[in-house]
């Protein structure tokens, strides 16, 4: 059954577009992820403007992130303290980021900018995340347990405050960091920034697992309804009937894979997130360098007018 988006100008099958939805929500659940790294590639890949795919992704996220970041406060696995820290960040962070995108948009860069990031942060973190993964369950096997963080200088900056949930007594200005880096990344690329928030709430904060996955969805929740807003009202870039589509399919699926995840090794987690991610980033990686079937095509500038 097909159905018209106004805003993409383009039809669709509805029963694509729920499965789609699904299948993000699901993997928001199991992984903590808002997964517009996986969704926002794949409406491109069945011709969503890009710009579109941006700007409508970010309500799907919001709809997975909070049904996922739900079932995972009820097993108390949610700081609140430390998302509130990461989402002060995360707010500064998207609205400079929203303002990045029509400053790209105008220029005529924006499909190529996102092209690229996808690829370059994509790649870069699931390398990192499927070698730490498997040297995880080397070392699990062999008996040998290690941190996953070790305190540096930055953990020791000034404004340090305690995170109860999360076992931690750090500087606040490092989740600050995090939490804007996020936050520019979610308005650019149209995601959450799971992909990049959950290692580095492992890795650079120290956070434990337990608690990663929950606390990234409530950060993830605000960020980009926020960013969904600017969107809205800054780019028109946001279909409606898009993320209608999306947002019922995400929030079936965020539950079941939340109860998934239950059932998963952290380094499990992390090692099939980083697959993932690879896959990804190499359709994205072919689809920039591959001789596309058209040689020709016509700049687009604001949505509606060509130049």
């Amino acid at each position: 059954m097909q159905i018209y988006l106004p805003i993409a100008e383009m039809s669709v099958d509805v029963f694509l577009l729920l499965g789609l939805g699904g299948l993000v929500g699901f993997l928001s659940g199991l992984f903590g992820v808002g997964g517009g790294f996986l969704m926002t590639p794949l409406l491109i890949f069945i011709g969503v403007p890009p710009p579109v795919a941006v700007g409508t992704e970010a309500n799907q996220i919001v709809a997975s992130s909070v049904s996922g970041m739900l079932a995972h406060w009820r097993r108390q696995g949610v700081d609140f303290k430390m998302g509130a820290v990461l989402l002060s960040g995360g707010l500064v962070g998207s609205t400079g980021g929203v303002f990045l995108f029509e400053y790209l948009r105008d220029i005529g860069q924006i499909d190529l900018v996102i092209s690229l990031a996808y690829v370059f942060f994509l790649g870069t973190v699931g390398l990192l995340m499927l070698l730490e993964s498997v040297r995880s369950a080397v070392r699990r096997r062999g008996g040998k347990r290690r941190k996953l963080h070790h305190h540096t200088w930055v953990h020791g900056l000034p404004f340090k405050m305690r995170f109860r949930r999360s076992k931690l007594y750090i500087s606040a200005f490092l989740p600050l960091a995090v939490g804007a880096a996020v936050g520019v990344l979610a308005a650019i690329m149209g995601v959450g920034g799971g992909f990049l928030m959950v290692p580095a709430m492992i890795y650079l904060i120290g956070m434990p697992t337990a608690v990663v996955i929950g606390t990234s969805l409530f950060q993830i929740t605000f960020v980009t309804a926020y960013t969904t807003f600017l969107q809205a009202t800054n780019n028109q870039t946001v279909d409606i009937f898009l993320a209608l589509l999306l947002l019922l399919g995400g929030v079936i699926g965020a539950q079941l894979g939340s109860r998934a995840g239950a059932r998963l090794r952290g380094e499990e987690l992390r090692g099939l997130l980083a697959i993932m991610v690879l896959l990804v980033c190499g359709k994205l990686l072919f689809d920039l360098i591959a001789t596309p079937d058209d040689l020709f095509s016509l700049a687009v500038g604001r949505l509606g007018g060509q130049r």
